[in-house]
């Protein structure tokens, strides 16, 4: 046998130990997700250092699942695995063809989905960058995505919508500067901002699910805005916060001056 049969075998197997007791329908998601061609790049993310182990399953998405991984030292991580199917592609293409940082990628279903994941690695990158906090982009290969894992040893942060908030208001302030900073610092608008895709770490919001972010200087850029704006605002009001009126944001956002602006005017 071969080192790269031998590689694929063992795999193979330790995936299995992630198959068990499951029905039908997900054993289908699984062999979506664990083709031969990802079980390879997660090899090589092993042979390069990145990764020890991939332990468990921490979520399940429309695109793909994540997992909980570790490296040589215990450190967690959180490894997604984008699934490669035609139903995936389709879903995805919208997002990576109107992108003007990926002009030219079109019609072949695994050159989207490599684009995909390169995009998302990108805007987690762009927001980092800009002091928004989401997930810390490690490396990514193929259909899979390294980055930080948000939780602690009893798992995964939750997601705002199963948290009860000491206090509403200040947690939506911080999410309002997620979309505004994110405009005027990061260059990007979510897009599809909501209670499900942000989680809440040690009291603090953190995004999440940045794959279909797009420049703000994407023809439909402002829709996608207004789109977050009006959900963060749903959400938080039904919790009680003080919610700003939508067409306020939407104004300080487009029109208010960042820091930068007015550090230049002040000298």
């Amino acid at each position: 046998m071969t080192s790269y049969e031998e590689a694929y075998a063992y795999l193979e197997r330790h995936v299995d130990a992630l198959k068990t007791n499951k029905t039908g329908d997900e054993r289908q998601t699984d062999a979506e997700v664990f083709d031969r061609k990802t079980l390879m790049t997660i090899y090589d993310f092993m042979t390069s250092g990145y990764i020890d182990a991939v332990q468990y399953p921490i979520s399940t998405g429309k695109e793909g699942n994540v997992f909980y991984a570790t490296d040589e030292d215990g450190e967690a991580m959180a490894l997604k695995i984008f699934r490669t199917s035609t139903s995936t592609f389709k879903r995805v293409a919208k997002y990576v063809e109107g992108d003007p940082r990926f002009r030219g990628v079109v019609g072949n279903r695994w050159k989207m989905i490599y684009a995909w994941v390169n995009k998302e690695f990108k805007n987690l990158a762009r927001y980092s960058e800009a002091g928004i906090p989401v997930p810390e982009p490690i490396t990514f290969s193929q259909n899979c995505l390294l980055m930080e894992f948000i939780g602690d040893e009893t798992g995964p942060a939750p997601q705002l919508k199963d948290v009860v908030l000491d206090d509403p208001t200040d947690t939506y302030d911080e999410v309002v500067s997620f979309i505004i900073d994110g405009w005027k610092d990061a260059h990007l608008v979510h897009g599809d901002l909501s209670e499900y895709n942000i989680l809440m770490m040690d009291g603090q919001p953190i995004m999440i699910d940045v794959g279909q972010a797009m420049t703000s200087d994407h023809y439909n850029a402002k829709e996608l805005l207004e789109r977050d704006i009006r959900n963060i605002n749903r959400f938080f009001r039904h919790r009680g916060a003080d919610v700003i009126d939508d067409a306020v944001i939407m104004e300080e956002t487009l029109n208010g001056k960042d820091e930068d602006e007015e550090e230049e005017e002040e000298e």
